[in-house]
């Protein structure tokens, strides 16, 4: 296991302190959300963020929130959907099991990614886990980016294991099929 991949699940434990006692260190700022990474001017993704950090994406210009953990992870907030549609964002959901994510996931990710090709997206799961493997994929697949420096972004976050190396190392075929 990878130092980044420890920290990751250690700092997982660290969300459910938060979201089960009074006790937070994250911090008020974007880079203070649980595993922030920012991808390009248009893309960044985290770990779930708390309501305030919500407030904070918004200020800093992102209009659509895409989520790919299960309502019920958790760290999850009791009613994203409806926090992110009353501060003006849209909100699109796309749970993803952690024991088995699928190429219909990725399909709907992609599609809901190319849809918002121009807007700032915030893209987050319940550790940066999920997403940083779906926006690895993308990445690679679709944007056709240089496949180490996608990687190296993964990395940054976690080094995939079981289901998940499996996943970012096949490749999804023919989107337009």
């Amino acid at each position: 296991m990878t130092l980044n991949t420890f920290k990751t699940m250690f700092g997982f434990l660290g969300t459910m302190i938060r979201k089960y006692t009074l006790f937070d260190l994250s911090k008020n700022t974007l880079e203070g959300i649980y595993n922030y990474h920012l991808i390009s001017g248009k893309i960044a993704t985290s770990g779930q963020p708390t309501v305030k950090q919500f407030y904070l994406i918004k200020a800093a210009g992102y209009k659509k929130i895409i989520n790919l953990a299960p309502h019920d992870a958790e760290n999850s907030l009791s009613d994203e959907a409806a926090l992110i549609n009353d501060l003006g964002l849209e909100y699109i959901h796309i749970p993803v099991d952690f024991k088995k994510p699928t190429a219909d996931n990725f399909a709907a990710f992609v599609s809901t990614m190319d849809a918002a090709a121009t807007e700032k997206i915030w893209v987050h799961c319940a550790a940066n886990m999920r997403v940083s493997a779906f926006v690895y994929k993308y990445r690679c697949e679709v944007l056709n980016e240089n496949v180490e420096e996608a990687k190296s972004d993964l990395n940054q976050i976690w080094e995939p294991l079981g289901v998940w190396k499996e996943f970012v190392s096949k490749r999804t075929g023919d989107r337009s099929a």
